[in-house]
Order: C-alpha cells, then sequence, then structure tokens
C-alpha cells in the first residue's frame, strides 16, 4: 500500500514541475493575451495529401497561444483526418483556417494521439455535425480524470488563451489496432500500453509510409516520462519495426527520417535507465539521484532542465521496486 500512495504521490508531484516553469506575471500575461492570433500558420505538405504545422520548441504559455505540438491533416478522395489540435482554441482554429486554404473536403475524423493539453485544447474547433473524435481506448479516462485540473493548472499562465476550450473525449476509441478510410486511403491506428502517457495512439498512412508518432517520439525536445520509463523504452523497440518512410514527431522538427529518428531519445531513455538503476543500487534516495541521472544527455536536449528531474522521478519510482 505504502509503495502504490508513493507512486501516486511521484506522478502527481512529477505533473506540478512541469508546470512550475510556467509560471508569468499578470502584466505579461495580460499583454501577451492582447496580441491577435497569427495570421499565418505554417501548414506545409510533406508528402501528397499529407500536412504538417511544426510548433515551438518551448513551455506552453500565453505568448505561444499553446502552439508547441506538432499537428497534422491527411486527405482522402473523399474526407480528411486531423491529427492533434493543438493547445488553444485560438491556434486550433488558426489550424482549421490554414486547413480549409487546402480543401475544401470534409473533416471526418479528429485523432488525439494521447490526452496532454498541448494535443486537445483545440478540439471544440473542430466540433461540428459528422465529425468522430478517436483516441486510446483509455483516453475517455484519461481525459474524465484530469480534464478540469489541466484547465485549471494552466489558467494563471494561459489567462483568456483558455477561454471557450471544451474538453472532448473520443466517440471511437481504439483497443488494439484500427483502420480508418478516407477514400482510397487507409490510416492504421495503433494503441500502445502504458509508454509516454497511459493513452498513446499512433497514425500510420499507408498512401505515403507517413507515421505520426504523437509523443512516442521526441526530437530535439527533451522526451518526457508521464508513464512508464520501461514501457517508453519497449514501445520505442516496437516503433522501430514499422515499415515507414517518414515520420511525424509530437514535437521538434515536423519531419525525419525513419527509424533513425528513434536513436536519440533512446540513448536518453537508455543512459536515464542506466544511471537510475545504479544509484538505487547503491542506496541513494530520489531527491539526490534526481540531480545527476541521465545528466550527460544534457547537451542534446532543449528543455533539458524542465523536464529531466521529473523524468528521473518517475523512473526511479518504477525502478526502485524492480527484482535485482
Amino acid at each position: 500500500m505504502i509503495n502504490i500512495l508513493f507512486k501516486i504521490f511521484v506522478g502527481f508531484a512529477s505533473f506540478l514541475t512541469l508546470l512550475a516553469p510556467l509560471r508569468v506575471s499578470h502584466a505579461d500575461q495580460s499583454a501577451a493575451t492582447a496580441r491577435p492570433p497569427p495570421s499565418l500558420f505554417q501548414l506545409d505538405e510533406i508528402a501528397p495529401g499529407v500536412l504538417v504545422h511544426q510548433g515551438e520548441t518551448a513551455m506552453m504559455s500565453a505568448s505561444n497561444l499553446g502552439g508547441i505540438a506538432n499537428l497534422g491533416a491527411i486527405i482522402g478522395d473523399d474526407a480528411v483526418a486531423v491529427i492533434d489540435t493543438g493547445g488553444s482554441l485560438i491556434e486550433a482554429k488558426t489550424f482549421l483556417k490554414a486547413l480549409r486554404e487546402k480543401t475544401t473536403k470534409p473533416i471526418r475524423y479528429v485523432i488525439n494521439t494521447h490526452a496532454h493539453p498541448d494535443h486537445v485544447f483545440g478540439n471544440g474547433a473542430f466540433r461540428a455535425p459528422g465529425v468522430i473524435f478517436v483516441g486510446h481506448k483509455n483516453l475517455p479516462q484519461a481525459l474524465a480524470a484530469r480534464g478540469a485540473f489541466y484547465l485549471s493548472a494552466f489558467q494563471e499562465t494561459m489567462g483568456s488563451t483558455l477561454e471557450g476550450i471544451e474538453i472532448i473525449p473520443p466517440s471511437l476509441t481504439v483497443t488494439d489496432q484500427a483502420i480508418l478510410d478516407l477514400g482510397h486511403r487507409n490510416l492504421q491506428l495503433v494503441a500502445w500500453k502504458t509508454s509516454h502517457s497511459d493513452c498513446d495512439l499512433t497514425v500510420m498512412d499507408q498512401a505515403s509510409g507517413t507515421l505520426f508518432a504523437g509523443d512516442l517520439l521526441f526530437l530535439r525536445h527533451v522526451p518526457v516520462v508521464d508513464g512508464s520509463l520501461l514501457g517508453f523504452l519497449d514501445v520505442a523497440e516496437q516503433l522501430a519495426a514499422i515499415p515507414a518512410k517518414r515520420v511525424v514527431p509530437g514535437h521538434g522538427p515536423a519531419v525525419a527520417d525513419w527509424p533513425n529518428a528513434l536513436n536519440d531519445q533512446r540513448a536518453y531513455l537508455l543512459r536515464l535507465t542506466a544511471d537510475l538503476r545504479n544509484a538505487i543500487r547503491k542506496g541513494s534516495g530520489v531527491s539526490e539521484t534526481v540531480k545527476t541521472a541521465g545528466r550527460e544527455e544534457a547537451a542534446k536536449w532543449s528543455l533539458f532542465e524542465n523536464y529531466n528531474a521529473r523524468n528521473a522521478t518517475t523512473g526511479y519510482a518504477e525502478l526502485e521496486w524492480e527484482t535485482p
């Protein structure tokens, strides 16, 4: 029981450390939210019918409108699928406008790769008759459990940028795998075990060989472990076997070669795991261990100081009770 309570505490504390770097003054917040939404929303075609917007490598804030995640859309003969909707309604409406400049075909699916705010806060902009929201089988529960907390926790940082946001759960869930047909264009959806989070979903466009990995892949932005460190490593090995031509990560450069794009993330997670196991064997406590675990990898990653200690805390709680 003590072990379970400790893990719950660590998970909650880890999320609070995510929020800590986000604090800004009310004056800065007011100035930021007073700005109009960006007039240009870069939506690039990386393969025929595959559109991607690259988010900033930054923490969510009012000044960037929560626009830190990579977003996508895939156009079939009959319909369109949107992949993640961004960190605010403002960003999502700009996304929708840019998409409508590319195609007038109906949006049939909105696919959320997981529950984190930077990927789902824009869902409301795409709510319309005939639109089906899609996610991992665990996504409804994750949004029900955390959605209100996410809105409350980001209120100080995001201010009026959060206005109008709806927490919209999927009406179509994926337990293992599913195929969505956009009209002579099939998307293969795979629901993964707990890794980055407990509700990660990938999207493979079979026509172009483009894999949307969500936050199962980070480039330049340090990976974030909000689920299971060992699960993240295991899923990375399974992902590498997918015969994709290119990948769109959840954060970082919008498109990369596959599977080489996994190399840096795998190296970081392996280093972090090895350091944690070594510290645990030596009897080092969590507060001491998180200061050094994974630090050899720091130079490779943006936002390392924002997330590494959090990752180490989550990993320590998981590895502490491994059978030697």
